[in-house]
């Protein structure tokens, strides 16, 4: 007799949003960020019911900034689906019908439309290998309507096996001695630590060449913590001076774009020699020609680097002439921010706020930034001693990726490290890019800190009086400077109105209390609105940073 068992397996049936769902499951993908709607719901259910976990955001943005942080922190990917019009209404113009898949190979390093549901495991294993091998970077997987209720026999899809995690390449042997023979003779050595180290978890490594060789670093933004900032050997404190007079510079997955000023005279000197250590062939000689390129896994080639160092004792001398200035120079910088810290004036500037905040941090703690004077005077005040543990707007200097990153930060914290809290440090124009996704942090009750230091504007503001002396002579439209945002604006009450714990600050000790008191209260996000002079401005600088302004 026929087994009516089998016959039945053979024609059960599965829903596309199924098959998309246990595709992205067997990758190990763990969360999903986005905003459903038609056709994309029914795939956010399936993956529910996989035990993938689906955050709802506000905004795409903001979304789409989570899933790149969380592809950051747990090396997994940024993988977008989007939705399209059924196949059948394809160039009819149908609703929201658009090019995506072409469109989004400009920014893509995959980017494809399954041709059946079939092809689904396919598309969806080659896009996340895709992302994770080589440089890391965004895929796209275009998902017709039609795809999501559609119904196939269960017997005819195949799911891939989760792929292979990326290899592990080396550099050829005879430029890792020619790197530790440039090493050894420099003058004026200079390590600097790019995020490509940290996410390649290179930290053990390059710490052990930091202390073993007593050589300076100097970290890039979201490389900070891969050595800790307190490190005796950082020299964060004297960036200018130390890029500017370093005669050998050894660049751990940092590129010479504008946030390392192109590695191009005066910054640096005409004859300074880069060693760069990079994973992407790509990137080696942008902008000035390396004496040396390791091209490989950032850790093994560090370990590379150690094992020929190991083979001649040598360390660099600790009271060299060299070591001697760059102490000098980070002393005097940091009594000038601590001379502003100090200042006791109303209202704070953003050295007397990030030096109470300093003081509070937990250790462990992750801190997201954004903002402009608020992300880089932050970033040289607040510290970083665990790698991986800082998010901000990076190399396109993005604003509104601020509470995106904070609510991914807090999903890997919540899931790994119960009780481990997330700083979100905003400014108040930055703020309000995305500010709604408040109402997704107090929806999943995550364990954020929210900090606005708010100076009434873009850039800079004004204070209350001068605001309302503006608008006694024409309407706002007119006589409104560009970069200036309602005064002692209330973006507390943004937390408060979806049931977080917000504070309106405007003096040291208020700060300190209301940051306590965060810290302390682990059942509820905060938001903390830091009122600052609407006038505060950075310490004087060597250089112009980025661009010059007549403002």
């Amino acid at each position: 007799m026929p087994d009516s068992n089998f016959a039945e397996r053979s024609e059960e049936q599965v829903s596309g949003a199924k098959v998309i769902a246990q595709a992205l499951k067997t990758q190990d993908v763990e969360y999903i960020f986005g905003i459903v709607g038609i056709p994309v719901t029914e795939i956010a259910i399936a993956a529910q019911q996989l035990g993938i976990k689906y955050i709802g955001m506000r905004n795409e943005q903001a979304a789409c900034y989570a899933a790149s942080a969380i592809g950051y922190l747990t090396g997994r990917p940024l993988l977008v689906i989007g939705g399209s019009p059924e196949r059948n209404q394809e160039t009819m113009g149908a609703f929201q019908e658009f090019p995506q898949v072409e469109a989004c190979r400009l920014y893509t390093k995959f980017s494809a439309r399954p041709s059946s549901i079939e092809a689904v495991p396919f598309v969806i294993e080659k896009a996340v290998r895709s992302s994770i091998y080589g440089r890391p970077g965004a895929c796209y997987v275009d998902i017709p309507a039609d795809f999501v209720n559609l119904q196939v026999n269960v017997n005819s899809i195949k799911y891939v096996e989760r792929c292979m995690s990326p290899p592990i390449s080396m550099a050829e042997t005879s430029a890792v001695c020619t790197a530790a023979s440039v090493i050894r003779n420099a003058k004026q050595p200079l390590l600097i630590i790019g995020k490509g180290a940290a996410y390649a978890h290179a930290e053990e490594s390059i710490q052990k060449l930091v202390e073993q060789y007593k050589l300076p670093f100097l970290p890039t933004p979201m490389g900070k913590g891969v050595v800790p900032d307190n490190h005796p050997y950082c020299v964060g404190a004297a960036r200018s001076r130390a890029l500017q007079f370093a005669d050998v510079i050894v660049l751990f997955g940092a590129r010479l774009n504008w946030i390392l000023h192109f590695g191009l005279p005066p910054r640096y000197q005409p004859d300074v020699k880069f060693i760069q250590v990079d994973i992407c062939a790509e990137e080696l000689g942008n902008n000035v020609k390396p004496a040396v390129t390791l091209l490989g896994d950032i850790n093994a080639v560090t370990k590379q680097l150690l094992e020929e160092l190991d083979k001649t004792p040598w360390q660099y001398p600790p009271e060299s002439k060299w070591w001697k200035t760059l102490r000098e120079k980070m002393k005097s910088n940091e009594a000038a921010s601590k001379e502003l810290a100090s200042k006791k004036s109303l209202p704070m500037n953003y050295y007397t706020v990030f030096y109470h905040v300093q003081e509070q941090l937990p250790r462990d703690c992750f801190v997201v930034s954004e903002g402009a004077n608020t992300m880089d005077i932050g970033r040289t005040v607040l510290q970083n001693y665990l790698p991986r543990h800082r998010l901000d707007a990076g190399t396109f200097g993005t604003m509104g990726v601020g509470l995106g990153f904070a609510i991914a930060a807090a999903m890997v914290a919540k899931d790994r490290s119960p009780g481990q809290r997330i700083i979100c440090v905003e400014g108040d124009s930055a703020f309000g890019f995305s500010g709604m996704e408040v109402e997704t942090i107090c929806r999943y009750n995550l364990p954020i800190i929210l900090l606005v230091v708010n100076n009434n504007g873009i850039y800079q503001g004004f204070d209350s009086d001068t605001w309302k002396e503006m608008l006694k002579f024409q309407d706002a439209a007119s006589v409104v400077p560009p970069m200036c945002l309602l005064p002692n604006s209330h973006y507390e009450q943004v937390m408060t109105a979806f049931g977080g714990k917000g504070y309106f600050v405007q003096t040291p000790e208020e700060l300190q209390k209301s940051l306590r008191q965060s810290l302390a209260d682990t059942t509820k996000p905060s938001l903390i609105n830091i009122m600052i002079e609407p006038q505060a401005t950075r310490k004087t600088q060597d250089f112009h940073w980025l661009t010059r302004s007549n403002m």
